[in-house]
């Protein structure tokens, strides 16, 4: 299913989409990623989703894209005996272990591990930031707290702690189990919750054994430190705002994102902008003005895709919400200014033959009459490597490997194609021809660029690039075997 834009949509499944109906009605209007919260849902409700977004795959003969988000671990309070309490700026508040119910001078905090990293001038957010409570003292079962931002605090709500480096692993038990579930139903993506240091990510990435790509969120300061090693070690990058502008300043955000999108780019690794996109379409079937201008400004950077969570997932119009992504996307990869600043964000980076290639792909296609840039690829580096250089024609990705059609599926611009397994090259050029026809990207008479690596279905071993025609006679009488 051709799309008339590069970046992609991801589509949170919730409440509001989960029927097949719906679902298909979310990848016709532009869904090209659906993501599976597992923080909520029983794993029985998941394997369903699971199988519907499958059974429209296949239905529509379009490869999907599947991402798990797994929980992370949950920091929250515990219950107050009146079920809320008003905290006044000002005044003291003390959390400890004691499991005892709350009232307005104290509440459970059930994380040892909390007090353990916890020091004096710490700052502890309560409920989404809205209540800042500063440590005056602490020790291992306690802190005592002077209230800076007062409100009302209530049940299980959830804490931050934006000051210290907390000594808990991003995956919980429940985390471990969710993993292998998810991994052997078939997911394509993981996103990986509490991400501090790349080493979070290696648990990951072992516990997966190569079944699911790994993506780390950026939602803590700390991941921000360590964002270089962080990327090393994922596959790909959430930018989840949310949580960043509760542990950071607001004002923060923006320039944090701007260079984690290009530094995405520049590895060659997919990043998603997310959180608030559209917050305004749960109960909107119209966005504010300055939603529609944060959801431009990440396609003006260059992000691969961006998100809708609760827009989609428990919103009155999940279906608007994803027309209005993909609208304001058209309009926004048609502006000459975007083409400007993707040209002008592009980093030579690499020095491979497979870095040659794809950049001298792009050059052509650029310069000349080319419709098109079709590249075989294994494992999906070839893929994303062209991606890397935003070129100005559509990509069409041919793999054998349907896991790697369905992982690119989240990758700017490339369109993915199923194709058999290539043993010439000249059978190669003419099943990139035939798949640039049949997905309206040329005519006959057009050319397309064509890059490869003899021999094929090897992977890493993209040595080659061929300007070829559409038209099959000339492809037989002028290209070697």
């Amino acid at each position: 299913m051709r799309r008339q834009r590069n970046v992609k949509i991801v589509a949170t499944l919730g409440p509001a989409s989960e029927t097949y109906e719906t679902i298909r009605a979310l990848h016709e209007t532009g869904a090209d990623v659906f993501r599976l919260n597992m923080s909520h849902g029983s794993h029985e409700e998941i394997a369903e989703k699971h199988a519907i977004i499958r059974r429209v795959e296949q239905d529509l003969d379009s490869p999907i894209c599947i991402l798990a988000d797994l929980q992370g671990p949950k920091l929250r309070v515990g219950v107050f005996a009146n079920g809320s309490e008003e905290l006044v700026p000002g005044e003291k508040f003390r959390m400890d272990l004691d499991e005892a119910e709350g009232d307005v001078s104290r509440v459970c905090l059930p994380h040892p591990v909390i007090f353990q990293a916890l020091e004096a001038g710490a700052h502890l957010l309560v409920n989404d930031g809205k209540i800042k409570l500063v440590v005056d003292s602490c020790g291992e079962d306690f802190a005592e707290c002077t209230v800076e931002i007062g409100g009302t605090i209530s049940n299980r709500k959830g804490v931050n702690v934006p000051d210290v480096e907390l000594p808990l692993a991003a995956l919980s038990d429940k985390d471990r189990k969710d993993l292998e579930f998810v991994c052997n139903l078939g997911v394509d993506w993981l996103a990986l919750s509490f991400v501090q240091r790349a080493k979070d990510v290696f648990e990951a990435r072992g516990l997966a054994d190569g079944r699911a790509a790994v993506l780390s969120k950026i939602e803590k300061p700390l991941a921000v430190d360590n964002f270089g090693e962080i990327l090393d070690a994922s596959d790909g990058i959430m930018v989840a705002r949310g949580d960043l502008g509760v542990e950071l300043p607001v004002s923060a955000v923006p320039p944090i994102q701007k260079r984690l999108v290009r530094s995405c780019r520049a590895a060659a690794k997919p990043v998603i902008v997310a959180t608030q996109m559209l917050e305004s379409m749960i109960e909107s079937p119209m966005p504010t003005r300055a939603e529609v201008s944060d959801v431009a400004t990440a396609i003006y950077e260059g992000a691969d895709a961006v998100m809708l969570s609760a827009e989609s997932a428990a919103g009155s119009y999940p279906i608007e919400a994803v027309q209005t992504m993909d609208n304001v996307a058209t309009e926004v990869e048609a502006d000459p200014t975007y083409t400007q600043i993707i040209a002008a964000s592009r980093s030579a980076k690499g020095s491979s033959i497979a870095d040659g290639i794809v950049a001298a792909a792009r050059e052509i296609a650029e310069k000349t009459d080319i419709k098109a840039i079709c590249c075989f690829t294994q494992s999906g580096t070839t893929a994303l490597l062209t991606a890397r250089e935003r070129p100005g024609v559509p990509i069409i990705a041919l793999t054998s490997m349907e896991g790697t059609a369905r992982r690119l599926a989240l990758s700017w611009g490339c369109n993915c194609v199923m194709t058999p397994g290539q043993e010439r090259f000249k059978g190669a050029v003419v099943s990139a021809a035939r798949a640039a026809r049949a997905g309206g990207f040329a005519a006959e008479t057009d050319q397309i660029v064509v890059t490869a690596g003899v021999p094929f279905n090897v992977p890493g071993t993209t040595n080659i690039l061929r300007v070829a025609p559409c038209d099959e006679r000339l492809i037989y009488s002028t290209d070697p075997e």
